[in-house]
């Protein structure tokens, strides 16, 4: 007779544990979880749920916003049925939209509200009695709510010198629910990556009306990164640019990772190619990243055990899953161990493109005058303290240097270049990690490119990696794709897997060189672009393999937010964005525009809304018709696969941008000026 439904499973699971406290005479309790149905499946839950009912809760996560197809049909039903019905928002304070749609006499729906707000199951037992004996007249007695504390500490390792600390914020719901298995196995991961953890849990990470986050005044001054599993802290994903508030999390001047806690199975994860469900990826990868969060991948999975259900659904809970727990965990200890190596010791490899594979197009990076882009960041970081040396005065001077070390122009890379280089991976140490990649990753790489070496840049037992030690930075070229195919064509190529080559290239510095970080210098790069699921990446995803656990930060022209946003969610990306050149490139005016910005709506809804991209399929084709580009793309209707198309245009959009009509390449932390700030 009793009903609650809820977008949030952890009140579900601590309803479930209060239910087989009550006595067997207690009236019946059912829930339900409207997460991600659509409006004919609302209908069908509304009308299951209403079956037999005489009291509903109803509290959604983002008030009536969080569940338009059926929070107004509910409380329609309600009335017409004469049920009671209690609506709450997802936030401390009252939602007025909410409390509005309610029968209940405002004061009962307050009083609710606070048992949900101190949600242990202490408090969900006195909750359901309270539900009983005031609308249904029924005599089990009930204690008003227990006041539970919004924050507290979890789980803190004592400081030691020379060893980072990695704090974790998690929900208090998780802590009060007993929820609490995923942060058991994060944390000792963590340990486990040899850091120190501080774990917190708190209500929320928004700020107060003084603009404090108090749980992050405990972790301020004690963390050297710090993983969230928690949602945005600046705003609501309704809020304006101008409105959004992360400061707090500024603050703590440490890197800030966002660890998924996916809402589906792992057998369904492990299925998708999307890798998140559109409600995940929102609400855990697009709006976070507002903060200035990095997405650090996914730790654990929803489950649910039907078995002996006492709330008529099968009760949710998280559970972890250890490799990617220890996935999330390395990287956040080695972006917090970037605090404590000194600047002296530290490690840094720049790697740039080649786009196609040739010596003259070594470093065209879109937009960035590479060179002495590459130039000044050796500045940079030899004011830091690190060594770097050379003794180029001219970025040409460090670009006929790469080219005289070899490269990967197959024109002109000569036997002697490949016996004399200096910086190289023995191929039996490449096969013995190659061995542990996932079956399905090595399959489908050597039913492209054949059994480990391969036959390309291999120089008797080591593979070649074409690069200069310059002190302690490696300046690298990214290697290729692919041989012997459109070196345009296999950029984007979403189903082309990686050569043994490129895996070793970056196994090579990352585990052999011993690189403390990557900078990937400028787009035009590659790695985000290989196969495997867009979000919360699995090991057997080729961007995964490749990168492993080493932080990557990636200078990026600040106006193609489309490509930059598949670095960020495909391979953990610190995206600092960097000026468009004045007068620097082609561009694309008028329809190409248009198009441009299609392609930058078509990375946002693939992840975000998926079923509107058949829509957007229409307008792309109007405008690649509008512009008459049916010809150069050598498409003349309209293609059914327009993932394919997408990525097809991609290309040529950016063999036109790369354009020269004029001098003038943006160089990276220098302003324009003169003319070019002016003109």
């Amino acid at each position: 007779m009793l009903r609650l439904l809820t977008t949030a499973d952890t009140e579900i699971l601590a309803t479930a544990a209060a239910v087989r406290r009550l006595p067997e005479s207690f009236p019946e309790v059912r829930c339900a979880n409207p997460s991600g149905l659509g409006a004919e499946h609302s209908v069908e839950l509304i009308d299951d749920l209403l079956d037999g009912a005489r009291v509903v809760l109803c509290r959604i996560l983002g008030g009536r916003r969080g569940w338009p197809d059926g929070i107004d049909l509910l409380a329609q039903r309600c009335r017409e049925r004469q049920i009671t019905l209690l609506t709450l928002g997802g936030e401390a304070e009252p939602d007025a939209e909410m409390t509005a749609l309610a029968t209940a006499p405002a004061g009962a729906v307050a009083q609710a509200g606070e048992y949900l707000r101190h949600g242990d199951v202490d408090n969900i037992e006195q909750l359901l009695r309270f539900m009983a004996d005031t609308f249904l007249f029924e005599g089990y007695g009930f204690e008003p709510p227990a006041e539970v504390e919004d924050m507290g500490v979890y789980r803190r390792d004592p400081r030691r010198e020379g060893r980072p600390t990695v704090g974790f914020c998690f929900y208090r719901s998780h802590f009060l629910t007993g929820n609490t298995e995923f942060v058991d196995a994060f944390c000792d991961a963590v340990n486990a990556a040899g850091a120190g953890v501080f774990a917190v849990w708190s209500y929320s990470l928004r700020a107060d009306p003084q603009g404090r986050v108090p749980v992050l005044d405990l972790l301020a001054g004690e963390v050297d990164a710090l993983v969230v599993s928690m949602l945005a802290t600046g705003g609501s994903g309704a809020a304006e640019a101008d409105e959004w508030d992360a400061s707090a999390l500024a603050a703590l001047d440490v890197p800030v990772l966002q660890a998924v806690t996916s809402t589906q199975s792992r057998a369904a994860w492990l299925e998708s190619d999307s890798g998140l469900q559109p409600l995940d990826a929102a609400t855990q990868v697009a709006i976070p990243e507002f903060d200035g969060r990095l997405l650090a991948g996914v730790i654990s999975f929803k489950e649910r055990d039907a078995h002996d259900s006492p709330v008529g659904v099968p009760v949710p809970r998280y559970v972890a899953d250890p490799e990617r727990c220890a996935r999330v965990a390395r990287l956040a200890v080695r972006h917090a161990r970037l605090r404590l190596i000194p600047a002296a010791k530290r490690r840094v490899a720049v790697l740039l493109t080649a786009f196609p594979t040739r010596h003259a197009r070594i470093g065209m990076a879109v937009g960035l005058d590479t060179p002495a882009s590459a130039l000044k960041l050796f500045e940079a970081l030899q004011a830091d303290g690190m060594v770097v040396d050379h003794d180029f005065s001219h970025g040409d001077q460090l670009m006929h240097a790469l080219i005289a070390a070899g490269g990967h122009d197959p024109e002109f890379l000569t036997d002697a270049q490949l016996q004399a280089a200096p910086l190289r991976l023995p191929v039996a140490d490449y096969e013995r990690w190659y061995a542990t990649l996932p079956r399905e990753l090595r399959e489908s790489i050597e039913r492209r490119w054949g059994p480990p070496p391969g036959d390309q840049y291999v120089d008797g037992d080591d593979f070649f990696v074409p690069g200069l030690e310059l002190g302690n930075v490696l300046v690298a070229i990214q290697p290729p794709r692919g041989y012997g195919d459109d070196p345009v064509a296999i950029y984007h190529d979403p189903e082309l897997p990686p050569t043994h080559h490129y895996l070793a290239c970056y196994r090579f510095i990352d585990q052999v060189w011993g690189a403390d970080a990557i900078v990937h210098l400028g787009k035009h790069g590659t790695l985000e672009w290989l196969p495997g699921k867009m979000l919360a990446l699995s090991p057997g995803c080729a961007p995964d393999a490749a990168i492993g656990e080493i932080p990557l930060i990636y200078p990026f022209v600040v106006n193609d937010p489309g490509e930059g946003v598949q670095a960020k969610r495909r391979a953990h990306a610190l995206i600092v964005d960097h000026l468009v050149p004045p007068m620097m490139r082609a561009e694309s005016y008028d329809e190409l525009a248009e198009l441009e910005s299609l392609l930058d709506e078509y990375a946002r809804l693939e992840v975000l809304d998926p079923i509107k991209l058949p829509a957007l399929a229409a307008r792309i084709w109007a405008a690649i018709e509008a512009a008459n580009l049916q010809a150069d793309l050598d498409v003349h209707e309209r293609p059914e696969d327009l993932g394919k198309l997408v990525e097809h245009i991609d290309g040529y959009l950016c063999e036109i941008k790369d354009i020269q009509i004029k001098d003038g390449l943006h160089i990276l932390g220098c302003s324009p000026a003169g003319e070019q700030l002016t003109g």
